[in-house]
């Protein structure tokens, strides 16, 4: 009598995953645009140095953010509750800086940090410099696309919709969001076409 060969066993589930995962194949064939990552790299400068690095392909948070319905996160999009930061509207003031033109909104110069705050060719631009005699010194520069945000505020009045940001990241071209400079650590996120992290 023969016996099965393990092949045979598999076959069924072989069979399901083509299945699964061909539809998803024809798509990517079909579509021109080039694929989009997310970078985060940090870079510690202690002694013990180490480096983390984190790249994430768009089109699978895309796919993953849908199918979390963990705690506040449900169907691609995070309840915050009450999105009111010291009694200001934060989709308000956001809606009156969309639609507002180009300029620098806040300047603060001080002892111990300067920040500013503009808008600037479709991004919403913070920094800060913190100098002065405090023994950790950090730079932060942040770069929010505008539409990202639009879309990250999209969802109701206590809810960020994280799956639109991530649809409106996919639209970017190359750029960095977010740049962080200590004496401990450098952070860097940033979006482009490469699957791997410089």
């Amino acid at each position: 009598m023969r016996q099965p060969t393990r092949k045979s066993s598999f076959a069924p589930m072989i069979t399901a995953a083509l299945a699964l995962l061909l539809p998803l194949a024809s798509l990517a064939q079909q579509s021109p645009r080039q694929d989009r990552w997310l970078h985060v790299r940090v870079e510690s400068s202690r002694p013990r140095t180490e480096t983390v690095r984190v790249n994430v392909p768009l089109e699978l948070a895309a796919v993953v953010l849908p199918a979390i319905n963990h705690d506040r996160l449900h169907n691609g999009k995070i309840r915050i509750g009450e999105f009111k930061a010291n009694g200001v509207d934060v989709r308000a003031l956001f809606d009156a800086i969309r639609t507002t033109k180009d300029g620098e909104f806040v300047t603060v110069q001080g002892d111990d940090e300067d920040v500013r705050v503009a808008k600037q060719e479709g991004y919403l631009l913070v920094q800060v410099h913190e100098k002065g005699a405090s023994k950790k010194k950090e730079n932060v520069e942040i770069r929010v696309p505008m539409k990202v945000a639009e879309a990250l505020l999209s969802a109701s009045h206590d809810e960020l919709d994280i799956l639109a940001a991530v649809h409106a990241l996919s639209a970017q071209g190359d750029t960095e969001l977010v740049s962080v400079k200590s004496d401990d650590e450098t952070v860097r996120i940033w979006l482009d076409s490469k699957n791997l992290s410089d």
